[in-house]
C-alpha cells in the first residue's frame, strides 16, 4: 500500500507522460509494494483532475476481459477505466498517430445506457434492461508506459490503458441481437488483421457490464443513464501506424471505421 503522498506523485508521473508523449518506467519497477486499490487511487487522482479542469466523464471502459489476458496478467477479474468526452474520435475525421505513445485498435460491442444501473448487486438482467442500445466500437488503447511493458497495477493507473473510442452510427435494440454471438472483422487498409466473436467478452459482453456496474460501486461510482460502456474487445489488439485505415464489420450491427495520418 502507497501513501497518498506517492500517489498523487505517480499520478503526475502519468499525466505528464501523456501530455509529453514520453513514456515513463513501469510503476511496479520503482513501487513494487504497489497494490490494486493504490492503481484505482492513483487512476481516479488524475480523472478528478482532468474533471476539475473540465473534462466531462461520458462512461468506462472494461479491460482484461479475455481469459488469455487475465492469464496473461495472473489475475482473475477484469480491470476499468473512464471515458471522458475529450477522448471521442470521429470516423470521418482521422487521428493524428503522433498524439499517442504506442496506439492500438480494439473491436467492441458498445453499450448505451438509457436507465442507471444498480450498484454492488447488479445482475445481467438489470444491464439488459438498462440498455437502450448497442453500438458498433473501436477503442484506442495506449501506454504511457515504455513498450506497452505493463502488469496489472501499470494499466490500472493509466486508466487501463484507455486513450479514445469512436461509435459507428448503427444503434440495435438488445431484444434484435443475441449478446454472445456477434462476429467480428477487423481490416487494416483492406487487409483481414483480427477476427472474433462477442463471447470472447467474459462468454458474453452483458456480463462485463454488470461486473463493472458492482466494481465501480466499491470506489463510489455509478453507471448512469447516458453513458457508454465499452465492455471489451472482441479481438486482440491491433497496433496503429500514420496512415492506416481501420474498419470493423460485425455481424448484424453494422460497421465502424478509424482512420489514422
Amino acid at each position: 500500500m502507497l501513501s497518498d503522498a506517492v500517489r498523487t506523485e505517480l499520478a503526475g508521473a502519468l499525466a505528464r507522460a501523456e501530455r509529453a508523449r514520453i513514456p515513463i518506467d513501469p510503476l511496479i519497477a520503482g513501487y513494487p509494494d504497489i497494490d490494486v486499490v493504490d492503481a484505482y487511487e492513483i487512476q481516479l487522482i488524475n480523472i478528478g483532475r482532468r474533471v476539475a479542469a473540465g473534462a466531462r466523464v461520458v462512461g468506462h471502459k472494461v479491460g482484461l476481459s479475455s481469459a488469455a489476458m487475465q492469464a496473461m496478467m495472473g489475475v482473475d477479474e477484469p480491470d476499468y477505466g473512464h471515458l471522458l468526452a475529450e477522448m471521442e474520435v470521429r470516423e470521418d475525421i482521422p487521428v493524428e498517430a503522433g498524439r499517442y505513445l504506442y496506439p492500438r485498435v480494439e473491436v467492441e460491442v458498445g453499450f448505451l445506457l438509457g436507465a442507471d444501473l444498480p450498484g454492488a448487486d447488479c445482475t445481467e438482467a438489470d444491464v439488459l434492461a438498462a440498455t437502450v442500445a448497442y453500438a458498433p466500437a473501436i477503442e484506442l488503447i495506449d501506454s504511457r508506459i515504455k513498450d506497452w511493458n505493463i502488469g496489472l497495477c501499470d494499466t490500472i493507473s493509466d486508466n487501463a490503458s484507455s486513450a479514445g473510442y469512436v461509435l459507428g452510427a448503427a444503434r440495435v435494440a438488445p431484444s434484435a441481437l443475441d449478446s454472445k454471438g456477434i462476429d467480428a472483422v477487423l481490416t487494416r487498409n483492406g487487409e483481414v488483421v483480427a477476427e472474433g466473436r462477442s463471447d470472447a467478452v467474459l462468454g458474453d459482453p452483458v456480463i462485463a457490464v454488470a461486473w463493472l456496474a458492482r466494481k465501480v460501486s466499491g470506489f463510489g461510482v455509478r453507471l448512469r443513464a447516458g453513458d457508454i460502456v465499452l465492455p471489451g474487445s472482441c479481438t486482440r489488439a491491433i497496433d496503429a501506424r500514420p496512415g492506416d485505415a481501420f474498419h470493423a464489420e460485425f455481424a448484424g450491427l453494422g460497421s465502424v471505421r478509424l482512420q489514422f495520418t
